[in-house]
């Protein structure tokens, strides 16, 4: 018997361990490959992302919204927990037959089949949005460059809508917004149905974004919502303070409707809220865009950003002060390894400014708001 006969009956026998692992593995790494080989096809991601995946975002989340929770955050955690069960049971296996090589082989195996195949069902239903239409080229929104006094005057805008809005929402005793989020919830079905008329690539189901139960989990990893594309639900955290919330269900439901950039997305939010008129929305959305556009002003214009910051009125700032409250008891390694991982898929994806290009909204809303901001002046 030659070597190659030798080599192949071996490849066999590796085979037939866990035939079943090994097929799921390359069909997996195939769509990924696809996927990778295709991303410069423009025609190819236009067409699935319109006409694959749009449908059935539609249909799953028409289906998914029967059901009164997070049916991605079950899953999620049935895998989770599915894992776990799995390795111990077939390290148990190990120990009582003595197969290590085997049975871990197995393990890795089976691992490396879910992880391709899960990975590969993204690419699928979520990674060609990235290179077909955006929102922008859809909508057909300018997004010029934009000149530091436009910048400040916008900026001013959104925090005198903050300071007004800031008076029509509930308070608790410590004079600190206390939206209630299951109002928000309710309400989110109708959020985008001014909106997607006036841009139909916005269209889709009146479903609402769901709230999470494991919530405190997603603030440990820095997350306030997600996009399941497996399920097609918007997903938002329910335990950060509630000033925000709105406007993180707003953003989790345009990904819903195929905005998938992240900056994108936060301007879409923001149109959304305020078009709607709700006070907890426009409230939630006015501090969502002074933030960035805030942030954009400190580093092109320090004076003007403290003349706005200035103009802030007390319950405006006690929202800021609860929210970085919040937030800082989270920042551990585990968030900031949360973090490097996100920004490792944005770029992954050629967003190419990572966890910086939320700021690119700015660029949106100056554009957006810079008469109607000009006109409030006078």
């Amino acid at each position: 018997m030659n070597n190659t006969t030798m080599k192949k009956r071996g490849l066999a026998a590796i085979f037939f361990l866990c035939p079943a692992r090994h097929v799921l593995a390359l069909l997996g790494a195939l769509v990924i490959a696809l996927h990778l080989a295709t991303r410069e096809n423009y025609a190819l991601n236009r067409t699935l992302s319109e006409h694959f995946v749009r449908p059935v975002h539609r249909f799953l989340s028409r289906v998914t919204a029967i059901l009164p929770f997070s049916l991605a955050e079950w899953l999620i955690a049935l895998v989770v927990i599915g894992i776990l069960v799995y390795i111990t049971i077939e390290i148990l296996r190990m120990i009582r037959r003595r197969a290590w090589r085997k049975g871990l082989y197995r393990i890795l195996m089976s691992l490396l089949a879910a992880g391709l195949g899960i990975y590969g069902g993204f690419c699928l239903l979520w990674g060609v949005y990235y290179y077909g239409d955006d929102f922008m080229t859809k909508s057909g929104l300018p997004r010029e460059k934009i000149s530091v006094e436009e910048l400040e005057t916008v900026t001013a805008y959104f925090a005198d809508l903050a300071n007004d809005y800031a008076e029509r929402v509930a308070r608790d005793e410590n004079g600190v917004c206390a939206t209630d989020r299951g109002a928000v919830l309710a309400r989110s079905p109708e959020l985008y149905a001014g909106l997607e008329r006036e841009y139909p690539c916005l269209e889709g189901p009146a479903v609402p974004a769901k709230g999470i139960f494991f919530s405190r989990v997603m603030s440990a990893i820095d997350f306030t919502g997600f996009f399941f594309p497996f399920t097609a639900e918007a997903n938002v955290n329910t335990d950060f303070p509630p000033s925000l919330f709105a406007s993180t269900v707003a953003h989790e439901l345009a990904h819903q409707r195929g905005v998938a950039k992240e900056q994108e997305a936060n301007f879409v939010a923001v149109l959304a809220c305020l078009r709607d008129g709700d006070p907890d929305y426009v409230y939630s959305a006015a501090l969502l865009a002074y933030t960035h556009l805030g942030n954009a002003l400190y580093q092109a214009d320090r004076d003007a950003w403290a003349r706005i910051y200035q103009s802030l009125s007390e319950p405006v700032l006690r929202d800021f002060a609860a929210n970085r409250a919040y937030w800082t008891r989270f920042e551990t390694p585990v968030q900031e390894a949360s973090n490097t991982v996100y920004e490792g898929f944005l770029h992954s994806y050629d967003q190419e400014l990572g966890l910086k290009s939320y700021g690119a909204c700015v660029d949106l809303l100056v554009n957006y708001y810079y008469e109607t901001a000009l006109a409030a002046k006078k």
